[in-house]
C-alpha cells in the first residue's frame, strides 16, 4: 500500500509540473481545464460526510470513550485557541518586519473592484451565540449536503451517545457503521486515483488564467507569505512536536500525499479523507482523529489566520496607514473571532479580511490586489491548515495518554523500508551477474 501511495505522490507531483508548463504555454486551452479539478473535488466531497459520520460514531460508541468526550472537547478547543493566537502574532510580526505593502507597485486600474464590493455586501454573524446555534443542524442531510463538518460532528456525537445508551440492541447499527468505515476508506483509495487529473486541471487553469508573470509581479508578497508559513511550522509546530516527542519530519513525510493534494488543489476537503486514514495508522486513535480534524477546520485554521493577520497590515501599508501596536492587537482579537465558523463561504479568507478592514476604517483596495494571487496564496495556507490539524490530533491523543508510539515507529519504519523495496526487481535469478550488480547498487543506496 505504501508503494502505491508513493507512486500516486509521484504522479500528483508530475501533474503539478505538467500543469504549470501547460498553463504557461497554452493559457487559452489551460483555462478550460478547471472542470477536471471541479470534478475531482466533487468526488472528494461525496466521501467526506459519510466518512466523518461513520468514523466518529464508531470511535465513540465502539471504544467506550463517552465519559471522556467533554474533556477531550475542552482540551481540543484550548489547544486550538493557543496555536491560532500564535499564528496571528507571527503574521503581525512578519508584516511589521518585512512591510510587504510598502512600495507595492501594481496597476489597480487592471483589477476589478466589483468582486470586492460583493464581499463587502456579505453579512457574516460572528457572535458567539450565532456560533453555538449554528453548530446544531436542523437536518443532518442538509449538513451533509452543504459539507458543514461541525454540524456533522455534533449529530454524530449525539447519535453515538444514543447507541451507547441503548446498548446491545444497537449492535447491528454499530456493525453496519464499522463496515461503512472500511468501505469509505476503500472508496477513498479509488477516488485518489483521479487526484493527478484534478491537480493538473487546477494548476493549469490557475496559471492559464493569471499568467506565469503574475508570480514575478507579486514575488515579494508571495515570498513573505510562504516564509511566514514555513516559520510557523518551524517555530510553533516543531516545538509542539518536540514537547510531545513526535518527530515532525516523520509526520510530514507521512503526510506528503495529502499535503501535496491540499497544496495543488487549494482544498482542505481534497486531503481530509486520506489525512484521517494516515493519522490513524500513525498512532492516533480513531475517535480522536474523527473528532479533532473536522472540528479543526472550523476552529484551527493556522495557515488562514496567519495569512489574515499578515494581509490586514499589508492592506493598511498599501494605503499608507500606520497602525499602532494597540490597534494591531484589536485587529488580532477581531480576526480570532471572525475566522471561525464560516466554512463554505466562497473566498472565505478574503471575505473575512474585507469585513475586518471595513470595521477598522482601512481601505479595501488591497483586497482587490490579493484577488489576483489568492489561489496561489491559498495553496500554501491550506497546506498549513492540514498539517496543523494533523499535529493537533497527536497533541490531544498524547494529552489523553492514548497515543500509540509503537504504532508510530512501525509506520515510520515501514515507510522507510518501502522506499528500499520500491527499487525494481530486475531478475529473479539471484546468481546472475545482473542480480549481483543490483544487490551492490542497493547496498550503496542504503549507505
Amino acid at each position: 500500500m505504501t508503494g502505491s501511495a508513493s507512486k500516486l505522490t509521484f504522479f500528483i507531483f508530475f501533474a503539478l509540473v505538467l500543469g504549470i508548463v501547460f498553463g504557461w504555454l497554452a493559457p487559452e486551452i489551460a483555462v478550460k481545464m478547471q472542470p477536471l479539478a471541479d470534478m475531482f473535488l466533487r468526488m472528494v466531497k461525496m466521501i467526506i460526510a459519510p466518512l466523518i459520520f461513520a468514523t466518529l460514531v464508531v470511535g465513540i460508541a465502539g471504544h467506550g470513550d463517552v465519559k471522556h468526550l467533554g474533556k477531550i472537547g475542552l482540551k481540543t478547543i484550548v489547544y486550538f485557541e493557543i496555536v491560532t493566537t500564535l499564528a496571528l502574532v507571527l503574521g503581525l510580526v512578519m508584516a511589521n518586519v518585512f512591510k510587504p505593502g510598502v512600495g507595492f507597485n501594481i496597476d489597480l486600474n487592471s483589477v476589478s473592484m466589483a468582486a470586492v464590493e460583493k464581499m463587502q455586501n456579505i453579512q457574516l454573524d460572528h457572535s458567539f451565540s450565532h456560533l453555538l446555534v449554528d453548530m446544531v443542524p436542523t437536518s443532518v442531510f442538509k449538513a451533509m449536503a452543504e459539507g458543514n463538518l461541525l454540524q456533522i460532528v455534533v449529530f454524530a456525537i449525539f447519535f453515538a451517545l444514543a447507541i451507547c445508551a441503548i446498548g446491545q440492541k444497537a449492535r447491528p447499527v454499530l456493525d453496519f457503521l464499522q463496515s461503512t468505515c472500511e468501505i469509505m476508506f476503500k472508496f477513498t483509495e479509488y477516488v485518489m486515483l483521479f487526484a493527478p487529473i484534478g491537480v493538473f486541471g487546477a494548476i493549469s487553469a490557475t496559471i492559464g488564467h493569471n499568467g506565469i508573470g503574475i508570480l514575478a509581479n507579486y514575488a515579494k508578497l508571495i515570498g513573505i507569505t510562504y516564509l511566514s508559513l514555513v516559520l510557523f511550522v518551524i517555530i510553533v509546530l516543531a516545538v509542539v512536536c518536540k514537547i510531545i516527542k513526535i518527530p515532525l519530519k516523520g509526520l510530514i513525510k507521512a503526510l506528503k500525499e495529502p499535503a501535496l493534494l491540499a497544496f495543488t488543489t487549494a482544498s482542505s476537503e481534497a486531503a481530509l479523507p486520506k489525512a484521517m486514514d494516515i493519522m490513524e495508522k500513525f498512532g492516533v486513535p480513531k475517535n480522536i482523529v474523527s473528532f479533532v480534524m473536522p472540528t479543526g477546520y472550523t476552529f484551527n485554521l493556522d495557515g488562514s489566520t496567519l495569512y489574515l493577520a499578515l494581509t490586514a497590515l499589508f492592506c493598511a501599508q498599501i494605503a499608507g496607514i500606520d497602525i499602532p501596536v494597540e490597534k494591531q492587537v484589536l485587529i488580532m482579537l477581531t480576526l480570532m473571532l471572525t475566522s471561525k465558523g464560516i466554512a463554505g463561504v466562497p473566498r472565505v479568507a478574503l471575505v473575512v479580511l474585507t469585513g475586518t478592514l471595513s470595521s477598522f476604517g482601512i481601505p479595501v483596495v488591497g483586497v482587490a490586489i490579493l484577488l489576483g494571487i489568492d489561489q496561489i496564496l491559498d495553496m500554501g495556507r491550506t497546506t498549513i491548515n492540514l498539517i496543523g490539524n494533523c499535529v493537533a490530533t497527536t497533541v490531544i491523543a498524547r494529552w489523553e495518554g492514548i497515543f500509540d508510539y509503537e504504532k508510530m515507529k512501525k509506520y515510520i519504519s515501514s515507510d522507510k523500508n518501502s522506499k528500499k523495496s520500491n527499487l525494481p526487481n530486475i531478475i529473479s535469478n539471484d546468481n546472475s551477474n545482473e542480480a549481483k550488480i543490483y544487490s551492490k547498487a542497493q547496498l550503496f543506496v542504503e549507505k
